[in-house]
């Protein structure tokens, strides 16, 4: 098992739901954790969680769908850091329209934070992470692999498309020592599945659905296994199907 009490983690989307849960996953195994996230108040709530891991975090606001805030998060990284082990891309949004009647700003707002962010934020840290044999997580949707469903046109295909990114990403640096996994959650409880629901008019349970904690349980895991071995892909749905 790979021990993090030396690794520097970097994850996206940090202030609330599976990104929250990850972030402090990692840092109670030891990591240094920089929570990027839009708001430096939300970030710190994060970081204050537990008073006994408030060291290990460092905060970064960024508006990930911005070229110059991503420079600068970069810029951040390689100014404070002298290493960078594992990156995991949590952000996104979600817009449901059919497509007669969607906006095309949405489809353009769902490109830049679910599909672009994630490459040129790739990009731009891909040679630390090649020094150090880092890995990448990718918090996909179960709706990559499955039958698209009305009204989710939009969404879909920009989760269809990271899958194909991620999985040509893969062959690009596994020869590097490079892990890459991308996680498929199905309905999991959040702000965006309560909108989701409030959506679709029914009513949200979200004691009924899977917990952000779930989530990070299972990606940590896959982190910490041996070089040896690499998880390319893991499906995670609820126990009980809503």
């Amino acid at each position: 098992m790979l021990n993090f009490s030396d690794q520097v983690a970097v994850v996206t989307g940090a202030s609330s739901g599976i990104g929250r849960a990850i972030a402090l996953n990692l840092a109670r195994q030891g990591a240094t954790v920089c929570l990027v996230g839009r708001n430096l108040e939300t970030l710190n709530a994060v970081a204050r969680v537990d008073p006994a891991l408030q060291s290990r975090f460092r905060c970064c606001p960024a508006d990930l769908t911005r070229d110059d805030r991503l420079a600068a998060l970069k810029d951040w990284l390689w100014k404070n850091f002298q290493t960078l082990d594992v990156l995991v891309h949590y952000a996104g949004v979600i817009a449901i329209g059919c497509v007669e009647s969607a906006r095309v700003e949405e489809l353009d707002w769902q490109y830049q934070v679910n599909l672009r962010a994630p490459f040129v934020l790739t990009q731009a840290v891909l040679p630390r992470l090649c020094a150090h044999h880092g890995q990448i997580v990718f918090i996909n949707s179960s709706v990559a692999d499955h039958h698209a469903s009305a009204r989710l046109s939009q969404y879909s295909a920009m989760k269809c498309a990271l899958k194909a990114f991620v999985d040509s990403l893969r062959d690009e640096v596994n020869p590097q020592g490079i892990r890459v996994l991308t996680v498929y959650p199905g309905r999991t409880a959040s702000r965006m599945q309560e909108y989701v629901h409030q959506v679709e008019g029914k009513a949200y349970h979200p004691e009924r659905l899977m917990q952000p904690d779930d989530i990070a349980i299972i990606v940590v895991d896959a982190l910490a296994l041996p070089h040896t071995a690499e998880e390319t892909e893991i499906h995670i749905r609820p126990m009980v199907p809503g």
